[in-house]
């Protein structure tokens, strides 16, 4: 099974302590967010794990130090890691980006740059965020992730209703097909220069006339690379049918991430824990006497035999 860590949530960032305290004792337990008191208990070791993949903003030194602890047992992961244009009006508890770019530097010199995708995203449009300012900072991040990525993937945003106060107040408005075709062209021509491959994430609008095809933000193919391996995968049924992702498990939580940006669809609850217990096995909350616990059963990844030469 591939585990997602996680798109509810920056689990690197904030909960250290708790993801390496789950990986020693071999399991995660995560509710559904549909059914609060039903928990399921995943159990993840490097021989049902193929791959962990994580998602951030700003690792912490201390989950990225602790990484040796994944290297000795034996896991494969990799980093979707989003580096954005935005000042702290938008990304209102992000650091600055420069502090950032230093980070994304440093962990792809330590675990390789294919390991570390770089995120251009969600691409939002306003009076201060406009066409020139994303052809800037995007050129600009461009340059210094160069080389240390070999990809960038880019989305729009999408203005869900969870969030439409926040977006509005930020005079933030999803973009029309001919916004997205335009920026998107000219993001493709300065990938371009700086030899990264670029895709777009989850999105209806087709760009492959102008170079950027679909992605897979957690791809089979580059878990294979990773890997060494030739596993057969399915596309996530539980995602949007836009998102190329393959099947995995979530192990984050909503409403724990403390980045606070406006445009986040997994926080709509201004009541985020300021501190977790690290020893639960829960991420931000503990059983109770209502919770029902399963273990959730995972059918091993099929795996094609080496190609004959």
């Amino acid at each position: 099974m591939i585990i997602s860590v996680s798109r509810r949530t920056d689990i690197p960032a904030f909960f250290s302590d708790w993801f390496y305290n789950r990986i020693e004792d071999g399991y995660f337990m995560v509710r559904n967010p549909m059914n609060i008191h039903q928990v399921s208990k995943v159990e993840v070791t490097p021989f049902n794990a193929e791959c962990l993949v994580f998602w951030t903003k700003n690792p912490s030194t201390t989950f990225i130090e602790n990484l040796p602890i994944l290297d000795k047992k034996g896991f494969k992961y990799y980093f979707q890691f989003t580096i954005s244009s935005y000042a702290q009006d938008i990304e209102k508890s992000v650091p600055h980006k420069t502090e950032i770019i230093e980070k994304f530097q440093k962990l792809s010199k330590k675990i390789g740059k294919e390991k570390v995708i770089w995120r251009y995203d969600p691409v939002i449009l306003n009076d201060k965020y406009n066409f020139d300012y994303h052809l800037k900072y995007f050129k600009y991040i461009a340059e210094k992730l160069a080389d240390y990525t070999e990809k960038v993937i880019i989305s729009f945003i999408d203005c869900y209703p969870k969030i439409k106060n926040r977006l509005q107040e930020n005079n933030i408005t999803e973009l029309t097909q001919e916004q997205m075709r335009k920026l998107a062209s000219t993001l493709k021509q300065i990938a371009d220069n700086y030899n990264l491959k670029i895709e777009s994430c989850s999105e209806k609008i087709e760009l492959d006339d102008i170079g950027i095809p679909h992605g897979h933000c957690i791809d089979g193919d580059l878990i294979n690379r990773i890997c060494h391996k030739n596993y057969v995968f399915q596309k996530d049924k539980t995602q949007r049918d836009e998102c190329g992702c393959v099947t995995s498990i979530d192990i984050g939580s909503y409403n724990t991430c403390r980045h606070n940006c406006a445009y986040c669809y997994a926080t709509w609850n201004s009541k985020i824990p300021n501190q977790i217990d690290s020893s639960s096995p829960l991420l931000g909350t503990e059983l109770t006497d209502l919770d029902i616990v399963n273990i959730r059963k995972v059918p091993v990844l099929k795996e094609l035999p080496p190609e004959l030469f």
